[in-house]
């Protein structure tokens, strides 16, 4: 068998170029592994939903007939939210599900998140499937392509278990992401008032791009809540699994801070439960949870990895700074704007002034995710030169269960290699600002010592 484009096989999924790295041929192939995979394991049907990205029908034909070339069924399950596909997989019986979608990534780029058997392939899985391709090690049979519709109870699910203490108005920014499909109706049907911004579905993206962790893109619910009687904005992301948030007066509540509002709210209700975290997520988020009760445990950034650790302990809640958020209680365990979405307004609907929750959560000065370019390979290079290497005084600890974070006792430092694009990913965060810039330079000093030259965005 002829070998397949390497560097679409991503850590937690698949993504490429269209027409380029990722060909209907390609991603046919990949249906027949992922098929085969199914079959093996005993599963029977793979529901497949995609994003609004016009690549999408033509892919999603292309891995159907994989699939069922495999002797396993496809279910299409059409245009909906990631979550909605992994919804599918509960609602349909079936375990198993593929969302082709590219998530934040630029218009021509798609891709595949996939779950056979109720595990989310990550990493070695994902590199299993294209060997699996390459040797030809693939089960043949004739699987039938059926239609279903989740929407309707997926909507209803969540309108059955979310309840608002009084109504809201909300400025809700889809981004011409797949979102738009599914969340004005959602809300409204939750008893939401709703300004909508980009609610319809447009795999060109015209307005801004659908990534509500860059501020950038959220200019428009900002400037909207300013015009308006709007009390809160929300944001999706290009594929609806991922979830921004912005105040009244325009302060963007990034995820690792929301989790501290879940954490709370999750907790009243399982005392002594596991909140997980990424390694990019802040320093007070740790105290906060024990505060209420809670054991918290950092983990690897990366949604199939955060999965997979949440099913491993049973924790109830988990998060990601990316917005990746993960309910186990209530719900299912896997990340879901726009759920996140509907338990974020329980709370604060709950207050007479739905900021004020918000604006109550501890803070401190910190960067944005900041990011050093580089050429393929050389992040996970520097970045263990830099776990050999890295000369940090005065650090209270460092930790490299991904990367390099180093705390101290007023701030800490993170430098991590991205497992999607060829990047470093930087975050700090202190006490005050000139504990910032000390950080900083520590870790300026650090980086040039192990990699001269290196170009640094700080």
């Amino acid at each position: 068998m002829s070998t397949l484009p390497a560097e679409i096989f991503k850590a937690y999924d698949i993504r490429g170029i269209v027409n380029k790295s990722l060909t209907a041929d390609v991603v046919r192939r990949i249906g027949h592994a992922l098929g085969s995979l199914a079959v093996e394991q005993g599963q029977t049907a793979i529901a497949v939903g995609r994003d609004g990205r016009l690549s999408g029908p033509e892919l999603a034909g292309a891995l159907m007939d994989g699939i069922c070339a495999a002797g396993c069924d496809a279910i299409d399950i059409g245009c909906v939210p990631t979550p909605v596909t992994y919804f599918a997989a509960y609602e349909l019986g079936c375990n198993s599900c593929v969302s082709v979608t590219g998530s934040h990534n630029p218009p021509d780029y798609n891709g595949l998140k996939m779950v056979i058997g109720g595990t989310t392939l990550a990493l070695d899985a994902i590199q299993q499937l294209k060997q699996r391709i390459e040797a030809g090690n693939l089960k043949h049979g004739q699987g039938n392509k059926r239609s279903a519709d989740v929407r309707a109870a997926y909507i209803e699910r969540i309108v059955s278990d979310i309840k608002l203490a009084r109504p809201l108005k909300i400025v809700m920014d889809c981004g011409n992401g797949v979102a738009g499909a599914v969340a004005p109706e959602l809300f409204k049907r939750l008893g939401c008032d709703i300004i909508p911004l980009y609610c319809e579905v447009d795999g060109n993206f015209p307005n801004h791009h659908p990534d509500p962790s860059k501020p950038e893109n959220l200019k428009d619910v900002i400037k909207a809540l300013q015009e308006t009687d709007a009390e809160l904005g929300i944001a999706f992301d290009g594929d609806g699994d991922r979830l921004g948030v912005v105040t009244k007066d325009g302060e963007i509540v990034f995820p690792d801070r929301q989790l501290m509002l879940f954490a709370a709210d999750v907790l009243s209700r399982v005392p002594g439960g596991q909140v997980i975290y990424d390694v990019k997520c802040t320093r007070l988020l740790a105290p906060w949870i024990r505060q209420h009760g809670g054991e918290p445990l950092m983990w690897n950034t990366g949604h199939a990895l955060v999965k997979a650790k949440l099913k491993e302990t049973g924790a109830p809640l988990a998060g990601e700074m990316s917005g990746h958020t993960f309910f186990k209680e209530r719900w299912y365990g896997f990340d879901d704007g726009l759920y996140t979405g509907a338990r974020l307004l329980e709370i604060l609907a709950r207050s007479a002034d739905a900021n004020a929750p918000l604006k109550a959560l501890p803070n401190s000065p910190s960067t944005p995710e900041l990011n050093i370019k580089m050429a393929e390979g050389e992040p996970f290079a520097l970045i263990d030169k830099l776990k050999a290497e890295g000369q940090f005084d005065g650090a209270s600890e460092v930790i490299t269960i991904d990367g390099v974070r180093v705390e101290y006792p007023d701030g800490f430092g993170l430098a991590r290699p991205s497992n999607t694009t060829p990047v470093v990913v930087l975050r700090f965060e202190a006490d005050n600002a000139a504990a910032l810039e000390r950080i900083q330079a520590a870790f300026r000093q650090a980086l040039t010592a192990v990699w001269p030259g290196v170009q640094l965005p700080f």
